[in-house]
């Protein structure tokens, strides 16, 4: 269980519109990432230098959110539908109606936790049992949090128990630790606590020996030395997957405290690091765009987010994350359910 002997002090969240300001940012933020750092996805930063220099910005020519912003929707969605009352028969029933009982994009369901719940669920099986693939640990789970994190502004501890109810169904042990540090994070930036407090949060929503702790400890312990440093006090050498939640949560709230919560450094930091960029640059986002706003979002990324496109996700197409961020602030009716 989560340690109850720290539990760090997180302020009040602000009014409805500083509220709305934060989750804004928060979503935007994440779907920011997620196209920034899409290019870069699986690749190592000395293979990004060869090809682009240092990533400044777009590099692709349509920049677009990946799955990673298809599946924050799909829990935001779900979230606005069911808010603290959400129940494993919920997510279990979302995953069938909106995702499984359907023809698949063209991603085939996206990362391999996905396709792992995908294939279980339409074997008949049900939550757990439909998160016991090979991939439970991904961090599949860590990139559709920052909505928890949203709608439990301020309240670090229930954003960790929504998530772990949505990660159920699809992911055990590291992969819900995970979700719930990414969560938990959120909710206390939602509620404009310092970088060293979200931090704190994070880590008290999870177990203090599991592996995404020491990561994430690991990752902010060294965050002033830089991007090299967060990278090499956290990646697994060799290892050919890059989807491991300790890795990818570490190096998120790494880039996060390397730019001591600057939306734009620690956006960029992640995406340099390269491993599964899209997810850490999509963390990192979520992270610092509710720290910041917004506002703090360059106009020229922002203005590039289109409504989903559902490649992976046909369900999610026309649905935008600014949309999403307006059904789980306070004062619509449905993030009140």
């Amino acid at each position: 269980m989560p340690t109850t002997a720290r539990v760090p002090s997180v302020p009040p969240p602000g009014d409805a519109d500083d509220l709305r300001e934060r989750a804004r940012g928060a979503l935007l933020g994440l779907a920011v990432g997620d196209a920034l750092g899409a290019p870069a996805e699986n690749m190592k930063p000395s293979e990004i230098r060869r090809r682009w220099g240092r990533i400044t910005g777009y590099v692709a020519e349509h920049p677009a959110g990946t799955d990673d912003t298809e599946y924050a929707i799909f829990s935001g969605l779900l979230l606005a539908r069911h808010g603290s009352a959400l129940t494993v028969a919920h997510v279990e029933t979302a995953w069938h109606q909106w995702i499984a009982d359907l023809d698949e994009g063209p991603f085939r369901g996206a990362g391999f936790s996905e396709r792992g719940t995908l294939e279980n669920l339409r074997r008949g099986l049900a939550a757990p049992i439909s998160a016991q693939h090979r991939h439970a640990w991904s961090d599949g789970l860590a990139m559709r949090a920052a909505p928890f994190g949203v709608f439990a502004a301020g309240r670090p501890r229930e954003a960790a128990r929504l998530v772990a109810i949505d990660g159920s169904v699809s992911h055990d042990g590291e992969g819900i630790y995970g979700g719930q540090a990414v969560a938990a994070g959120v909710a206390a930036a939602m509620a404009g606590a310092r970088v060293d407090a979200v931090v704190a949060a994070a880590l008290a929503a999870i177990p203090d020996d599991c592996w995404t702790s020491r990561s994430l400890r690991r990752a902010v312990a060294v965050a002033d030395r830089g991007e090299r440093a967060v990278r090499s006090a956290v990646v697994i050498g060799g290892y050919p997957w890059t989807d491991l939640a300790p890795e990818a949560v570490g190096l998120a709230f790494g880039a996060y405290a390397a730019a001591r919560g600057d939306f734009a450094a620690a956006v960029l930091t992640a995406v340099n690091m390269g491993r599964d960029a899209d997810t850490t640059a999509a963390v990192a986002g979520a992270l610092s765009g509710a720290t910041c706003g917004a506002s703090a979002i360059p106009l020229d990324w922002s203005g590039a987010i289109g409504p989903a496109r559902g490649s992976c996700l046909p369900s999610m197409r026309g649905h935008h994350v600014l949309d999403i961020a307006e059904l789980l602030t306070p004062d619509s009716e449905e993030g009140e359910a």
